[in-house]
């Protein structure tokens, strides 16, 4: 049985996506990847659930914040280091990986492709991200949802940590769906209230070569 979750020392659109991904990591989890992991809080969340987490953040400042409140725990590494050319990610390494409103700090597609070959055969990949609206019903939904996410945001208090890093996102709901289904193939999309998606992929347990999957 999971235990509960102690009370978010802060809440806000991102934080509001964590009781999903934690519902998300596989039973027995060994290792666990949180790409992107800011000050570390969900990374602390995800050592409830995984015998080990690692998260890494391009961030001096954020990581050093996350090695603070981590505690010395010994489930929990936090490297400093651009996800995309670490080496000390090792491939095929990781029952679940996660990342939360950080590759549209990337470059998308290589940042998928990086995430499927760090991931074990029947791992777990959830990632939540930001983008921009393009089509007519693109901005129908976001105009549609505009009340609801200001009066969350107001009785929730919903704050960044101070020094988070922020970006604009390039790609579009559409173009990130697209892109997501010609890398991730079977991966299930979901588009959220609080103006953001969700991409969850389950890897093949047997390696598929004839596509470049493995």
């Amino acid at each position: 049985m999971r235990r509960p979750e102690p009370p978010d020392p802060y809440w806000n659109t991102n934080v509001a996506r964590h009781p999903g991904i934690l519902r998300a990591v596989p039973e027995g989890c060994g290792a666990a990847l949180d790409v992107g992991c800011g000050d570390g809080l969900l990374a602390r969340k995800l050592a409830r659930h995984a015998r080990h987490v690692t998260g890494i953040d391009t961030s001096p400042e954020m990581i050093a914040r996350a090695r603070e409140r981590s505690g010395g725990h010994p489930a929990l590494t936090f490297l400093h280091g651009d996800f995309l050319t670490s080496t000390q990610l090792p491939p095929a390494a990781y029952d679940f990986i996660c990342s939360v409103t950080a590759v549209h700090h990337m470059d998308f597609a290589a940042a998928l492709t990086r995430m499927r070959t760090l991931l074990r055969p029947g791992g777990r990949l959830v990632v939540v991200g930001l983008a921009r609206e393009a089509s007519p019903g693109e901005w129908a939904a976001l105009i549609a949802a505009a009340p609801a996410v200001r009066v969350t945001k107001f009785l929730r208090r919903a704050r960044t940590p101070e020094g988070m890093p922020v970006a604009a996102p390039e790609m579009s709901y559409g173009e990130v769906r697209t892109t997501a289904r010609r890398l991730l193939p079977g991966v299930r999309y979901r588009r959220h209230i609080l103006r953001r998606y969700s991409l969850t992929w389950d890897k093949p347990s047997v390696a598929v070569h004839d596509n470049g999957l493995g």
